[in-house]
């Protein structure tokens, strides 16, 4: 019986660690912009994001005594932030340059439903009835949630398809290597590595500094809170309950940018907006309930 209680508390955090990284990668559209109006670029944004979590991390991980991950874990955690998550934000800031954000944003949410079909395949993952149909309500709210007004290249569009792709295996991925090294290990390392490879690519690139107070603050907030919290409490969670749900979860993204972005750069939302965002709420509600129904069930028998 306690460990049934457990395992329902276990549950819940994990879906809360989930919301938490949604909410911390939801803020990054909007301070990304005020970085570029400062006068940063992508590529300097990107550096500046990850060598700043790299140092946090380190200093987390020395402060509070973890050890750092050895051998094949660590290996295997190298290649997941300098190719997995390299590739994923590469494909993704690209995509941005030749097609609308919108459509971009809206392909890449395309991930939790890749990410569904390989749990099922690869996995083995059982796929509930209620997990269905949270997934479809999820990614409805993403379609209503996300504006699209223009569209892309086919370069563009295969480009952001390519990053929903990455981004569902690296979460695959990131959900077996995660049990053996721990959240704050796995953590610094694809952080460190990946901000290895974009420490290689600045100087070919060139560096676009923030020009301001703001523009740096942005950035901070980027690497603090965007990367180091969002990365951190998203692991800490997909360690509790899966890939399949929390994937589905992180869709609750889309509506902290698009409610920051009113609230902050003065944009409004629209009805469908609105409607798209209360879709999104009701998959988290039906997750939620699905998973109260299963512990119930299991303390029965």
């Amino acid at each position: 019986m306690k460990h049934i209680a457990s395992t329902h508390t276990n549950k819940y955090i994990g879906s809360a660690l989930i919301i938490i990284s949604a909410l911390s990668f939801g803020v990054m559209p909007i301070f990304a912009r005020l970085a570029y109006e400062s006068g940063a670029d992508p590529i300097t944004v990107l550096v500046l994001r990850f060598g700043i979590a790299a140092v946090v991390m380190m200093g987390i991980m020395v402060f509070s005594k973890t050890p750092f991950p050895r051998g094949l874990v660590l290996l295997e955690l190298v290649l997941l932030g300098a190719i997995g998550y390299v590739g994923e934000s590469l494909a993704y800031f690209t995509a941005l340059t030749m097609a609308s954000p919108g459509l971009v944003a809206l392909l890449l949410y395309i991930y939790p439903a890749l990410v569904t079909a390989l749990s099922a395949i690869f996995l083995k993952e059982h796929l509930t009835t209620a997990k269905v149909v949270a997934l479809f309500f999820s990614l409805s709210g993403t379609v209503l949630t996300i504006q699209i007004t223009s569209g892309g290249s086919i370069t563009g569009i295969l480009l952001g398809i390519a990053a929903a792709v990455d981004y569902a295996i690296y979460i695959l991925l990131g959900s077996r290597i995660v049990r053996r090294s721990g959240s704050i290990g796995s953590t610094s390392m694809i952080i460190a590595s990946t901000a290895g490879v974009y420490a290689i690519i600045a100087p070919i690139h060139g560096l676009a500094f923030p020009g301001s107070a703001l523009g740096w603050i942005a950035v901070l907030v980027i690497a603090l809170i965007s990367t180091v919290i969002a990365f951190v409490t998203f692991f800490a969670g997909l360690k509790r309950i899966g890939p399949t749900t929390a994937s589905t979860l992180s869709t609750f993204e889309p509506i902290v940018a698009v409610a920051l972005a009113a609230l902050v750069l003065g944009e409004t939302i629209t009805p469908v907006q609105a409607l798209g965002g209360l879709l999104i709420l009701i998959a988290v509600v039906i997750l939620s309930r699905n998973e109260m129904r299963r512990d119930k069930q299991a303390s029965v028998e």
